[in-house]
This record gives structure tokens, sequence and C-alpha cells, in this order.
């Protein structure tokens, strides 16, 4: 019986390795796409027709910061949330150049917690998720939320429902991190959905 348990729980670990590689490929191929180069070349293309040299220059910057982090982060398995937050405002300040000045980061978490470790490209999926699933335009902004709770240690990432009607949301990036998490920390993430706000929590890991 000892035995039996002993194999089942290997094989639970096996399972859950396989997903977290997994996990770690969709995240990149995610981001690496013909979809998304596309969108990033508009975005130069756009710039330069506009003839604003000072940003095309800075966009050109962003777009070669966002893909070093992204081939980088597939051979680590945690980066510190400073890394991922300064990965965040370079994702971001592409889709402002693309979307305009209607998206916004609150972020409110304290310098106290900057060296604290979570998978790679978590922000990141999250952020996508808001900018994939939500109406978002001038007329409609958006604020992505960004706070810290200290007794949980868990970082919350919040934003309100602007949601597509056309939106179909499959969960599977975020049951990717799920998994990540229970591979890494026996923990679980919260989601948390209501008709205004949708809402992950992210537990943090500390040495």
């Amino acid at each position: 019986m000892l035995y039996s348990t002993q194999r089942e729980k290997e094989r639970e670990i096996e399972r859950l390795r396989i997903e977290n590689l997994q996990s770690r490929c969709d995240a990149l191929a995610n981001q690496i796409n013909p979809h998304f180069f596309f969108n990033s070349l508009n975005g130069v293309q756009s710039l330069i027709r506009k003839k604003d040299d000072e940003k095309t220059l800075m966009y050109v910057h962003e777009l070669s910061d966002i893909f070093r982090y992204i081939l980088q982060s597939d051979k680590r398995g945690l980066v510190t949330l400073r890394e991922e937050l300064e990965f965040l405002n370079s994702y971001i300040f592409l889709h402002r150049v693309r979307l305009g000045d209607c998206i916004h980061i609150d972020n409110r978490i304290p310098k106290a917690c900057l060296e604290a470790q979570l998978p790679p490209l978590t922000i990141q999926l999250l952020a996508e998720n808001v900018i994939k699933h939500n109406v978002i335009h001038m007329g409609k902004p958006m604020t992505i939320e960004l706070f810290y709770l200290e007794k949980e240690r868990e970082l919350v990432v919040s934003n309100r429902m602007q949601a597509k009607k056309s939106a179909t949301i499959s969960g599977t990036g975020l049951k990717n991190l799920a998994a990540r998490y229970r591979l890494l920390c026996n923990r679980d993430i919260v989601v948390e959905n209501t008709l205004q706000k949708f809402t992950v929590k992210i537990p943090l890991l500390y040495e």
C-alpha cells in the first residue's frame, strides 16, 4: 500500500511537471505568434508614418526588451516581482501606442515586496486577458489595479468588467497558471469573477 501511494505521488508530481513545462511553452508561444508580430510591426509602421522619431525609438526599445524577456523567461522557473512589473510597463506601452491613452496601470505594490518571486509572464498573462476580453477605447478606458495583501502574501490583479459581447473565455491560461503554482508552492491562485470586477490573487514566494 505504501509503495502504491508513493508511486501515485510520483505520477502526480510528473504530471504537474509536464503541465508546468507546457504552460511555459504556451505562454511563450502565445506571445511569439504572427498576430503579436503583426500588431508590433504595425505599431512601428504607424509611428514611422507619423515621423515621430523619438517615440519610434522608444517603441523599438520597449519591443526589444519584451522579446528579450520572453526568450529568457523560458529558461527561468521564477523571476522577481520587480522584473515582472518592468516587463508589464513595456508590454502596456506597446498597447497604449496601438489603443491610445486609454489603458492604465494603478500600481500600489509596496517596494518592500518587489524582490518576492513568481513564475515569469504571470502578470503579463493577466494583463493580456484584460485586453483580450474587454472593450477598451478612448471613450471606455481601462485601469488594471495591482496591490498587495500582506497577511496572505498575495499579489492582487483586478479590473473593472467591460466584457466584449463576442468574447469567449476558455480559461486555459489561468488553468495553466494554477498548475504551475501548485507545482511550485502547493498553493492555488484565486479567481473572483463578478458582474463588476474580475480579480486574480497570486501567491508570492519568498526565499
